[in-house]
């Protein structure tokens, strides 16, 4: 019985390099990580939906969560961190840190969050763009 050497799959790219790399730059930078890829207008858009969507809740007076006092509060903490480097600077400024007074600013900590989870969506689609998962 011969059996047939192992052969990469048609359509598939290489492993070489740090396959990593367009996840971590995704979610630190939204849209980098399809940047990385060479999908400008896929990155374009991604980027300017995440940013736009995290700088109209701060605009809301959106409240950046900074604490886990319960699960509701600890899933907001999770979707704020995806923001990446928007969250970090964010809390660097003291941005969203006042209480909410309003029910404009309720929506406005959803944007936030929502934003976070796509941009973390975002990141793994570039990390699938590079291991060939999707193309």
């Amino acid at each position: 019985m011969s059996t047939t050497p192992n052969r990469p799959v048609a359509g598939k790219k290489s492993d070489k390099g740090f396959v990593y790399l367009p996840l971590i730059a995704g979610w630190l930078v939204p849209g980098a990580g399809h940047f990385l890829q060479g999908k400008w207008v896929r990155g374009t858009l991604l980027a300017v939906s995440i940013v736009a969507m995290f700088v109209l809740g701060l605009a809301m007076q959106g409240k950046i969560y900074t604490g886990a006092q319960d699960i509701l509060d600890m899933l907001g903490v999770a979707g704020d961190l995806g923001g990446g480097l928007l969250y970090v600077v964010s809390r660097g400024l003291g941005l969203g840190a006042q209480p909410i007074q309003t029910t404009v600013a309720d929506y406005g900590t959803k944007f936030i969050v929502v934003a976070g989870l796509l941009n973390i969506i975002a990141a793994v689609d570039a990390h699938n763009l590079r291991t060939g998962r999707k193309s």
